[in-house]
């Protein structure tokens, strides 16, 4: 017996060999770490999935994601690969569906006690049952280390594991592709499967077909490779029409790898080696390890980022009835607090799951994906979507997540400075409403979005204050975006600069000094000024963006008391619209504050209360939305408000969100308000629980991130603060603290906390 313990974690994997037969058990934290057991956090389910984006659970590494069935005469593993995609430098083209792995269990007989859950504390997804007298037990993972999506099953009885393993392409049968696309041949044919016996494998390789979307243009064709590694313990095994038949195995071990020749790179024409060796390569690698330590070393990796914000709102902390369930029973006069923790984690989980550290950027589906013709092409749409996907990246502790946005955005700046080019006739770059792999950008011209990317950009800076990422990556696309802006403003007689003929993303007119471009390029200029001293960098530059930044047209307040959307005052009172663009001056930007800017905030919220919940304006996003921005406004119970309504209009069974259909944004941008309800930082103090609703009275969280390099953990009770511990991460010296109308200032060094009461003492 091999009893090994690894105390870097704080899930402590024990693995016994016995017999060359393994027992993986994960066992809770050690006295003194998290207590959470693994059922606080776990989405759990009394039958299998049937319904692909309503019922299946995710799982994924970044790199690839997979959605789960847990059937018990089935399996089905849908899964896709980050790079699998259409389009070219003028055309988004489309996200794709890579294929399915299919189980087919050959145990006959009732079902029992059947349970299937994905356990967030772990990112593992689980199904148990009971049949013919045997428990079947079945695990799945995605690798991020290994690059490998992992599923075993095991039961409790020798020989009790018979299947048939298969492995299907989405694109077999031709592609189902808008805009009447018509293929141009290519070599070597589009669809390979193979299977061999030395080692067990199916194998999906082949060439996208490049395709004629418009005259005399093309889509870029990719090489693409999926690999299905079939392991076993005892039975026997064979092949036959490209499928993998297994006899009375004990254990059954799948492991999936895939890739393409994509290469994050312009001047490669955006393609790399043949994906035949990097797969390859990982799949043989993970076959050298056993089960039990490609287990340990993804708990490692994933507990890494997810454990270090624990949230409590003194909720049921371990459920009694199904997610699904438990969803349709939530009620805001009796909120489900538990659900609400889980919901919050989930979003963390997702991220993870989708957005890791030499990846793409989650798109809007994350990596999750099962069409070849997906809602919005499953794209980077830039008028909200994107952007919202990465508002909880850093407050919520998961820097390292927003490395692809950033390395995705510095992929793509010479392809939209071309085209910006040649349809504005100005320096810098923006983009339209859609966005794909290769820069290609299609729908509307939508000029503010690249500032609103900037945005994002500098406040990750503003969270990690690190300036090599500062220097080499945000502020040379900041002064571009900029330089655009310096090109196109337009003056009016009297001085004031205006964005000419621009919109209020999917909603009204056409014309110049709408407030969503002025809010932006009022952010843009203020955030380039800040890059522009820390770096202390291009000071004549940045004395003429303080130039103009000061006779930008700022926000207006109209005459039913609200902000106006548009430089002319027609706002409708009674508008529902799902957007909430005039309103990015309080979130995510920072030049309307409560404490800072009191008129205006009063004005904000007249608009959006105008909004509503119903009609046009109940979309899971805007509801996520809006959840950040009545934070913003100190509007706790409103705040909450948006989150009750998200749960119950806005949540798939699965707790996946859905526009309709699904879409990852509401997932994220809902982690974004609860960070937002508890921690502000915007305003260049620390503010705590700026807008904790009534519906939270009691609660803790730790390891929130604020900007200026900070790490927060916050005690309350009975609705007041009990306690509040800073960290300097990354940070300056001297901290200023703020609770209700109560400030604090102190120094701390790097590396030390201090610990603060309700009097900030």
């Amino acid at each position: 017996m091999i009893v090994k313990l690894n105390l870097e974690n704080k899930s402590v994997p024990i693995l016994f060999r016995m017999k060359n037969k393994i027992l993986a058990v994960v066992i809770g934290a050690l006295a003194g770490a998290v207590n959470l057991s693994a059922a606080d956090l776990s989405l759990w389910y009394s039958q299998p999935a049937t319904v692909w984006d309503k019922q299946a659970l995710p799982i994924g590494n970044g790199q690839m994601g997979a959605m789960i069935f847990g059937g018990t005469n089935v399996e089905h593993i849908q899964f896709n690969e980050e790079s699998l995609w259409i389009g070219n430098e003028d055309d988004t083209g489309a996200y794709q569906d890579f294929g399915e792995v299919t189980v087919l269990l050959k145990n006959e007989g009732e079902v029992k006690n059947y349970r299937r859950e994905l356990d967030l504390t772990r990112a593992v997804h689980r199904v148990t049952y009971e049949q013919n007298g045997v428990k079947f037990t079945r695990e799945a993972f995605a690798s991020f280390p290994g690059k490998v999506i992992v599923v075993r099953f095991t039961a409790d009885k020798p020989g009790a594991i018979s299947a048939e393993v298969a492995m299907m392409d989405a694109h077999a049968n031709g592609y189902a592709l808008k805009y009447g696309a018509k293929p141009v041949p290519t070599t070597p044919a589009d669809h390979q499967t193979e299977t061999s016996t030395q080692p067990l494998s199916i194998t999906i390789s082949g060439m996208f077909p490049g395709y004629k979307y418009a005259e005399g243009k093309e889509w870029l064709p990719l090489h693409r490779e999926a690999q299905l590694r079939v392991l076993h313990e005892g039975g026997t095994v064979s092949t036959q029409n490209g499928k993998v038949q297994i006899e009375k195995a004990d254990s059954v071990t799948l492991l999936l790898a895939a890739g393409t020749d994509f290469k994050q790179e312009r001047s490669a024409n955006w393609r790399g080696a043949l994906p035949y060796a990097a797969v390859t390569s990982r799949l043989e690698a993970a076959a050298k390890k056993d089960y039990a330590a490609l287990l340990g070393e993804h708990l490692r990796d994933y507990q890494r980022l997810f454990d270090r914000v624990q949230l409590s709102l003194d909720g049921t902390k371990t459920a009694t009835v199904p997610t699904d369930l438990r969803l349709k029973q939530y009620d805001g006069k009796q909120p489900d607090l538990g659900l609400e923790e889980l919901m919050f984690q989930y979003g963390r989980y997702l991220l993870i799951s989708s957005s890791r550290e030499g990846g793409l950027p989650a798109n809007l589906q994350g990596k999750w994906n099962n069409k070849n013709k997906p809602a919005w092409r499953c794209d980077y749409h830039t008028d909200v979507n994107l952007e919202m996907n990465y508002w909880l990246a850093d407050v919520a502790n998961l820097g390292e997540c927003f490395q692809p946005y950033a390395d995705w955005i510095q992929s793509i700046r010479a392809v939209r400075i071309e085209a910006t080019k040649k349809e504005f006739g100005t320096r810098g770059w923006i983009l339209r409403g859609e966005s794909g792999l290769f820069g290609g950008s299609t729908w509307n011209w939508t000029p503010g979005t690249s500032a609103w990317f900037m945005q994002n950009s500098f406040d990750h800076y503003a969270f990690t204050r690190d300036t090599n990422y500062l220097r080499t990556l945000a502020y040379p696309a900041m002064k571009e975006v900029c330089e655009f802006w310096i090109d196109r403003l337009k003056e009016l007689p009297d001085g004031t600069l205006v964005a000419p003929q621009g919109y209020s993303p999917e909603h009204g007119l056409v014309e110049d000094g709408v407030s969503f471009e002025q809010q932006l390029v009022w952010d843009l200029f203020n955030n380039t000024i800040e890059a522009a001293d820390a770096l202390g960098t291009d000071k004549e530059f940045r004395d003429l963006l303080t130039a103009k930044h000061a006779k930008l047209l700022g926000p207006k307040i109209g005459k039913w008391g609200q902000l106006q959307e548009w430089m002319v005052d027609r706002d409708d009172p009674k508008d529902h619209h799902r957007h909430t663009s005039h309103l990015i001056a309080v979130h995510p930007g920072r030049q309307i504050s409560v404490t800072k800017t009191p008129e205006l905030a009063k004005a904000a919220a007249v608009s959006l209360d105008a909004r509503g919940v119903t009609g046009d304006s109940r979309r899971e996003w805007a509801f996520a939305w809006r959840m950040s921005i009545w934070a913003r406004l100190h509007n706790g119970d409103q705040a909450h408000f948006m989150y009750e309504n998200l749960l119950k209009y806005g949540v798939l069974p699965n707790l996946f969100c859905t526009h309709p259909p699904f879409q990852m944004d509401g997932n994220f941008g809902c982690v974004a308000g609860v960070c937002e309800m508890l921690l502000q930082s915007q305003t260049g103090e620390i503010e705590l629980l700026p807008a904790l609703p009534n519906a939270w009275p009691t609660g803790k969280i730790s390891g929130l991130r604020a900007r200026g390099g900070y790490e927060v953990g916050i005690e309350w009770k009975n609705s007041k603060l009990v306690s509040a511990t800073i960290k300097n991460v990354s940070g300056d010296e001297a901290v200023k603290v703020r609770y209700g109308a109560k400030t604090t200032e102190f120094t701390l060094s790097r590396g030390a906390a201090k610990t603060l009461n309700a009097a900030l003492e």
